[in-house]
């Protein structure tokens, strides 16, 4: 019993179980902002067009009655009539496009990030090539290279006036200890005296 809960647990916390359960979460929250943009500002537009078109002002007004049950008062009783809501349909389908316009949109960006960050390592590793065989190199390539270099002086730099400040800091520290240290003495020894 104590392996079986020890595995559960390793199960639970293991990234991916915490990764889908953000994913479900953020999800929950697309969706009712997708609803939102569908039922708030596309399902009005699409019913001023329906209005002008069909004569009808709603998506929920558009059935197709397969057995239609007509209530005393002359009205049509849906919870008795068998029909087929074209209404619900079409806001399904505009919601799954939205939805996947969204997550084209983002896994496009992800994607072109990647493709950039790939292109750069693999124009980096053609130039060396290049230069390994004594071949010419482009303008393009040539500025590469050079915004490649400053790019890592730059970084260089920083690491070492990181450096600096930090063994600054430490002489700092251990000034200041001997400075503790030499009062400390100064103190024992004039207690002492007394």
């Amino acid at each position: 019993m104590k392996k079986f809960f020890g595995e559960f647990k390793k199960f639970i916390t293991r990234g991916n179980i915490v990764d889908m359960s953000v994913g479900v979460i953020v999800g929950g929250a697309f969706t009712a902002i997708v609803n939102a943009l569908s039922n708030n500002i596309l399902k009005p537009v699409i019913n001023w067009f329906l209005a002008l078109i069909l004569g009808q002002n709603s998506l929920a007004g558009i059935y197709t009655y397969l057995k239609k049950v007509v209530s005393e008062n002359g009205e049509v009783d849906l919870t008795q009539s068998i029909y087929i809501d074209w209404g619900a349909f079409i806001n399904a389908i505009i919601n799954f496009l939205i939805v996947a316009f969204i997550l084209f949109t983002i896994v496009k960006m992800i994607n072109k990030l990647a493709e950039s960050k790939n292109k750069a390592f693999d124009q980096k590793a053609r130039i060396e090539f290049k230069k390994e065989k004594g071949l010419k190199l482009s303008k393009k390539e040539i500025k590469f290279l050079e915004e490649q270099e400053a790019k890592e002086k730059k970084a260089l730099e920083e690491k070492k006036k990181l450096e600096e400040e930090e063994a600054l800091r430490k002489e700092e520290e251990e000034k200041k200890l001997t400075k503790s240290e030499a009062l400390l003495v100064e103190i024992r020894d004039l207690l002492a005296k007394k």
